[in-house]
């Protein structure tokens, strides 16, 4: 493929998600992260696209949300792992409010084989995920449908949600940063994650690294409210990515990194471990968490561990 139609299938691309990954770029114009990152430099000097933290986005400053067929096909491989990984912090028996979006799907999927779950929701795919599990309990919110993103929004969502109390929210959203926390580009959406934040002990952020240092017009989590980040490996080269993670971690947001690199859309991927220094958020935290100062991906055994220093910090 020539340069020019490379940078034309670029620049549709930005156009019609809003943000795109250089990783995503690079598979499907099938080139290399290298060759992505130069057209995409040309592209910014004439002034059709900004670069961002890893990718490309709409010029102009803050992005634009992206549709829900657009978001699908976006970092499949990081949202699988993501996926995989925030499993490990549900119990048997619990009771937690899954926001909308693509990732948040992918999670649900892995709640139906947990069995005596109780899931309250306002997206309509994450309901469609558990419909047919057995053991798990599905609460949905009212409120008014938003067809892009399937989610339920507006004050009869927010109006069902009072008096709720449940131990963890799962969120997800269209940026993330250490100075402002998780942000989205809808006003009715971000009030609706406000109030499933305020129903629940503590707040579980599922966020690829691409979301990472990206900043959107509605706060709907402030980070000192974020216990705990749930995101993928960012490559080498991404510093900002890097950065946002080591401030995150300054402020106290417990870290799991789920690495993805190599994998497909869908595969399993093998956990691992890095170390990322970090304060230690006490009971005010929201709950007990990971050990303190560690960015941790877990496997069936580290799962099992963590779920069992759980429950003995609860008995004590």
């Amino acid at each position: 493929m020539f340069a020019a139609e490379r940078r034309q299938l670029i620049l549709e691309m930005v156009r019609a998600n809003g943000a795109v990954s250089l990783r995503e770029l690079a598979r499907v114009v099938q080139t290399s992260e290298v060759t992505v990152r130069r057209d995409v430099r040309a592209l910014e000097a004439e002034g059709l696209l900004d670069r961002r933290h890893g990718g490309a986005v709409l010029p102009g400053g803050f992005t634009r949300e992206s549709g829900f067929p657009q978001k699908s096909h976006l970092a499949t491989a990081e949202k699988t792992a993501i996926a995989d990984l925030a499993a490990n912090f549900v119990e048997e028996g619990e009771a937690i409010v899954v926001g909308a979006g693509t990732t948040t799907q992918e999670l649900a999927r892995r709640l139906a084989r947990v069995p005596g779950l109780t899931v309250v929701t306002n997206s309509l795919l994450v309901a469609q995920a558990l419909a047919h599990a057995n053991r798990v309990e599905v609460v949905m919110t009212g409120g008014t449908l938003r067809g892009s993103n399937y989610a339920l929004v507006g004050s009869g969502a927010e109006q069902s949600l009072q008096g709720l109390r449940v131990s963890r929210a799962f969120l997800s959203g269209s940026g993330l940063t250490a100075e402002r926390g998780l942000s989205t580009s809808n006003m009715l959406s971000a009030s609706v994650d406000r109030a499933l934040v305020q129903a629940a002990a503590e707040v579980v952020v599922l966020a690829d690294h691409t979301k990472l240092g990206t900043d959107t017009m509605f706060q709907t989590v402030p980070t000192d409210v974020i216990t705990r980040l749930v995101t993928d490996e960012p490559p080498a080269h991404d510093d900002r990515a890097h950065t946002e993670l080591q401030a995150l971690a300054d402020q106290g947001v417990q870290i799991a990194v789920a690495g993805a690199s190599g994998a497909s859309g869908g595969d399993e991927v093998p956990a691992r471990r890095r170390a990322l220094p970090g304060p230690r958020r006490g009971p005010s935290g929201g709950g007990p968490g990971l050990r303190p100062a560690a960015a941790t991906v877990l496997g069936e055994q580290g799962a099992e561990r963590e779920r069992a220093r759980v429950a003995d910090m609860r008995r004590r």
